[in-house]
């Protein structure tokens, strides 16, 4: 016997240049075509493709691509159609003893042909009721007849930048076209750093959408959050919002001197009722919550707020439709605070009101449908895929 032990056999290796086989992997398409094909690879039936279709994400992403592609156009149409040509419709206009003076009437008549609209004519017994009327909002321009058979026309940038402009630009033409000398005055311009009267719908547009990009942000990443609670962070991010959004744009950058703790009211009570329609919406109609909000809200809300265009010049729908939803309502509370203080109206007021008690309300009563809360969020967490 020999005293070294046997080696033992070493596998021969490939010759250079030979390929050692392995098993080949599968790759992704034949697991794909496996899946197909089921689990004994029987073929899948038309049904059953739709089924597992439908319980993929690729149906909510495909559903989403057409949505957002329709959202983008009605965008664009909704502001083209109310404010890329305004044209008058009615104009409130309070008249004091001009269509008495010699060729008032025709004064009168000519500016409804040129405007291709209709003075609402308002008559007042003298000019100093008539510009009562015109910090009541009752009233766009006072028209009065002035000494040496002149006509004075007087608007109100502060009532609409773009109806003062109108009247402004078509009433020296009239009068020049009638024989009769016009007068032209403002009085009640805009303040100095908000030349357009735009700053009031731009600081309204942002507690309409940080309001409801607030409840959904609430919605993602504090799904845990029982409904008081919900409703209580939403109060707090909306007094907290309307309060930077107010300094921000008078303390820093100056644009309108605001009055400071009504505008923040009004402004907390818009992100306030717009947070909590979408989480209205979120109740009733869950994931797909952001298409009645942005509808409602966007599309629909604000080209008919009549923030960028005053409501005389917006379509005649619109302009009725706009008072009743929170963009508009907070657009009209803003703008009496501003410009005609102690005018101030209850009507935005209640609107604001009225749609923060009205999703609360549904949110409260149907709060079990609600996909947030702590035993729907740990269910959430606890399911198959969840992060």
């Amino acid at each position: 016997m020999s005293d070294q032990s046997e080696e033992p056999e070493r596998p021969e290796r490939p010759e250079q240049g030979e390929r050692e086989e392995r098993p080949e992997r599968p790759e992704q398409g034949e697991r794909e075509e496996r899946q197909q094909h089921g689990a004994h690879g029987r073929v899948l039936t038309r049904s059953e493709r739709w089924s597992a279709f439908k319980e993929s994400p690729f149906l909510p992403a495909t559903v989403l691509v057409f949505i957002l592609a329709a959202a983008a156009g009605l965008f664009a149409g909704s502001y083209t159609y109310s404010m890329a040509n305004p044209t008058p419709h009615r104009i409130p206009t309070a008249v004091v003893g001009a269509q008495d003076a010699p060729r008032g009437e025709e004064f009168l008549v000519g500016m409804e042909k040129a405007l291709n609209a209709s003075l609402e004519l308002h008559a007042y017994d003298s000019v100093a009721a008539a510009r009562v009327g015109v910090e009541e909002q009752k009233v766009f321009a006072v028209l009065a007849q002035a000494p040496g058979d002149r006509v004075l026309f007087e608007v109100s940038g502060a009532s609409g930048a773009s109806v003062a402009q109108v009247l402004a630009e078509t009433a020296p033409k009239v009068g020049k076209q009638v024989g009769v000398p016009v007068t032209v005055k403002d009085i009640k311009p805009l303040q100095e750093g908000d030349p357009r009267g735009l700053a009031i719908f731009y600081i309204s547009l942002a507690a309409v959408i940080i309001g409801f990009v607030g409840a959904i942000q609430l919605s993602v990443h504090a799904r845990g959050l029982n409904p008081a609670e919900r409703i209580a962070f939403t109060v707090l991010y909306a007094l907290l919002g309307g309060f930077v959004i107010a300094a921000v744009v008078d303390w820093w950058l100056g644009a309108v001197d605001l009055p400071f703790v009504e505008s923040w009211l009004i402004l907390a009570l818009t992100m306030f009722a717009s947070g909590m329609v979408f989480t209205m919406f979120n109740t009733m109609f869950g994931r797909w919550a952001m298409i009645p909000t942005w509808g409602l809200m966007v599309l629909l809300g604000n080209p008919s707020s009549g923030g960028a265009v005053s409501w005389p010049l917006l379509p005649s729908v619109l302009g009725h439709i706009g008072r009743w939803l929170p963009p508009g309502a907070s657009v009209n509370a803003q703008h009496t605070a501003v410009y005609f203080g102690g005018h101030q109206h209850a009507f935005p007021f209640l609107v604001l009101a009225g749609w923060a008690v009205l999703a609360s309300a549904v949110f409260w009563v149907w709060r079990h449908r609600h996909p947030g809360g702590r035993e729907r969020a740990a269910a959430h967490a606890a399911a198959p895929g969840a992060a």
